[in-house]
């Protein structure tokens, strides 16, 4: 079996080949005119990008953190920002030594975050080093019909090799994302997509400011053990759920001082629908891929249900101290590959019976004979680069959840602006869960003593009349 390292070199080998047809096809003259094209590698959550020449307190918006992502630097030309997406083929680090092929934008899956100011006019210069034609839809924005990005439909599709321009103006703020809209089907399987905000100008009477902003797409992926390649055929039965393509404990938790306000902008670019859910705090829906939502249509959620092609954006006061759980409340997102062939054992002894089927099956597990939780403590045999189905530890033991999970971390002592990880939270006196004393343990509740329930009185049966009669 090859090694993922070898694997990762042959994938990236071929996105030099198409690099080399990209430059053999664009002349000298158009590529040197063209923004540069910045790369990121690196799966660490970036610091909100500065523009050149701007301090912080003259950036008119506050910027997005992307989790485990980053912002595209732009240049401005003659009023214009302009900016360069790269689609090619990427190996994102999913988690710590769990790598995947995948195809995306310079240099990660998801893409780079786009991030404006309303009224802006952009333009945004798209290589395609892909193996195949692409394109990219602008999904949820106001613009030419034939900037939209529908292969076919609005324009043709950029031929491997190729460089497009689109150009318009962001004309209003919100939460969006790009995608392609040519062989959807395999490109976005294979992590194709990204995010994009546009910031209000000026103050915006349903955008409240904010202190904290993060953005984050949720995709899915079909990723057998052991091996680095996607299943772009895969409807429903996927086994690698991400935020920003990143499982659990590979995902950044979000960070907040206390009091801040602090908003979460997520999109779903997924085959289902994905309940997102905060704990330890109360948010509201202030906005969607649509436009903000009117004050009088929000209300307190915990939960926000976000489906396919949707974007939502969670703004909530983080006022209680803690590291709390943030992830989708479907049971089976918030784990790892492992789930869809082990049979249930529950209350089965099965005593060596991994061995004799290893010798067989190399690869074959079976569910713990108490539960699922014997898988995340115990060290499991697993395929060369296989994200296992429970992983992740906290300062009390396992986690026991991979997938679409992290945390929110709320501090006192956070500064403004800092984005660093605390360590874990440490409760006040008296105020965790604790184990009670087997002296101190209530007697179990019992039935009080009363009347023998009554026997029921014998029903009786009558058949409808016939003739036209009614029954009594």
């Amino acid at each position: 079996m090859s090694t993922p390292d070898m694997n990762r070199r042959k994938w990236l080998a071929g996105a030099g080949v198409a690099t080399a047809v990209a430059a053999a096809s664009v002349s000298r003259v158009a590529m040197a005119a063209l923004p540069e094209a910045v790369q990121q590698t690196s799966a660490d959550t970036a610091a909100p990008w500065t523009p050149p020449g701007v301090t912080g307190a003259g950036r008119p918006y506050n910027p997005v953190v992307t989790l485990n992502g980053w912002t595209l630097p732009w240049r401005m030309n003659n009023g214009v920002k302009e900016f360069h997406l790269v689609a090619e083929p990427v190996v994102r680090e999913m988690a710590p030594g769990f790598l995947v092929n995948m195809w995306g934008y310079n240099g990660q899956s998801p893409g780079p975050t786009i991030e404006v100011v309303e009224g802006d006019r952009v333009r945004i210069f798209v290589t395609n080093r892909l193996p195949e034609h692409t394109s990219i839809h602008w999904h949820g924005q106001r613009l030419p019909n034939g900037m939209d990005g529908v292969a076919g439909l609005n324009q043709p599709a950029i031929p491997a090799g190729k460089t497009f321009v689109y150009e318009f103006e962001a004309k209003r703020p919100g939460t969006f994302m790009y995608h392609p809209h040519a062989d959807e089907m395999t490109q976005m399987a294979m992590g194709m997509m990204g995010f994009w905000v546009t910031h209000p100008r000026g103050r915006h009477p349903l955008i409240d400011e904010v202190q904290r902003d993060y953005c984050f797409l949720l995709s899915a992926y079909d990723v057998e053990p052991g091996s680095m390649t996607p299943q772009v055929n895969t409807m429903l039965d996927q086994n690698i759920w991400t935020f920003n393509s990143r499982v659990f404990p590979g995902i950044t938790p979000l960070v907040a001082r206390l009091g801040e306000r602090v908003r979460v902008r997520v999109g779903n670019l997924t085959m289902t629908n994905h309940p997102i859910h905060i704990h330890g705090i109360e948010f509201e829906v202030t906005g969607t891929d649509g436009g903000p939502v009117p004050k009088t249509a929000r209300w307190p959620e915990v939960t926000s249900d976000i489906a396919v092609g949707q974007m939502r954006q969670l703004d909530f006061i983080a006022d209680e101290p803690g590291d709390w759980a943030m992830h989708c409340h479907k049971s089976h997102h918030t784990m790892g590959a492992m789930g869809h062939g082990v049979p249930t054992m529950i209350g089965a002894d099965h005593s060596g019976l991994v061995k004799k089927l290893q010798r067989v099956n190399p690869d074959s597990l079976v569910m713990g004979e108490r539960g699922m939780a014997d898988m995340g403590e115990m060290e499991m045999e697993l395929p060369h680069n296989t994200f296992p189905m429970m992983t992740g530890t906290g300062p009390y033991g396992p986690i026991e959840m991979g997938g679409m999970f992290t945390t929110l971390k709320v501090r006192a002592d956070q500064k403004p602006g800092d984005y660093s990880q605390p360590a874990p939270y440490v409760q006040p006196p008296g105020t965790q869960a604790r184990l009670v004393d087997a002296a101190q343990t209530p007697p179990a509740a019992r039935p009080t003593a009363g009347p023998a329930p009554s026997t029921p009185a014998a029903a009786t049966v009558r058949k409808p009349a016939t003739g036209g009669g009614h029954a009594h």
